[in-house]
């Protein structure tokens, strides 16, 4: 089957074309964490704040993309795997074509997370670790879905019946309940924007 398949990557231009028209270096801003732990509210602010600085980014949130993309997969281990390999190859995508992903999925073990990295590129695999407590994650849990996986409703719930693996060395940490939500974004902005900002001198 894939002897019939010819890619035409060779006839497009290049990443560094289009970063140099985007005038930024194209990344992958990776959120792992619990549900509800911030990480739609940071990627969704850090586009903002991106924006407003004169840098094109897109958002890849869980819920969008489990309602269309990957609406045949369940919450199984083989379809959460499938998930992530499937927004992976689709960063990879906006990646070749210079623009900053920003990515808000639970992906909850090491083994899941390092297959993205290895599909995305480890050099541009930029894994934030929203280290929220599930605590306070289940106090803001406005959808009642920690209460139905608690009454044993929603099965494979990550956090009280699936696991989640801390990640060992992500690039930062974050806690969204130690400071407001300006606040984090600001400071994730100014740790990531030294990756993204494109060296002309080059």
């Amino acid at each position: 089957m894939t002897t019939n398949i010819h890619t035409t990557f060779d006839k497009i231009y290049d990443r560094r074309k289009k970063e140099e028209f985007l005038n930024q270096l194209s990344k992958v801003i990776w959120f792992t964490g619990l549900s509800g732990s911030g990480k739609t509210t940071l990627s969704s602010g850090l586009e903002k704040k991106f924006f407003a600085n004169g840098h094109f980014c897109q958002v890849l949130d869980s819920d969008n993309i489990r309602s269309g993309i990957n609406n045949n997969l369940t919450f199984t281990e083989a379809d959460r795997k499938e998930n992530i390999r499937r927004i992976a190859e689709v960063c990879k995508l906006y990646l070749n074509s210079g623009v900053i992903t920003l990515c808000a999925f639970i992906s909850p073990t090491n083994d899941i997370r390092d297959m993205a990295r290895s599909i995305i590129g480890e050099e541009d695999f930029i894994e934030i670790h929203v280290s929220t407590p599930l605590d306070i994650c289940e106090e803001r849990d406005v959808k009642g879905l920690y209460a139905k996986a608690r009454n044993g409703k929603i099965p494979n719930f990550t956090g009280i019946s699936s696991p989640f693996e801390v990640p060992e060395d992500p690039f930062m940490r974050i806690d969204t309940s130690t400071q407001p939500e300006d606040a984090s974004v600001e400071q994730l902005f100014e740790k990531i924007l030294p990756v993204v900002k494109l060296d002309t001198k080059k």
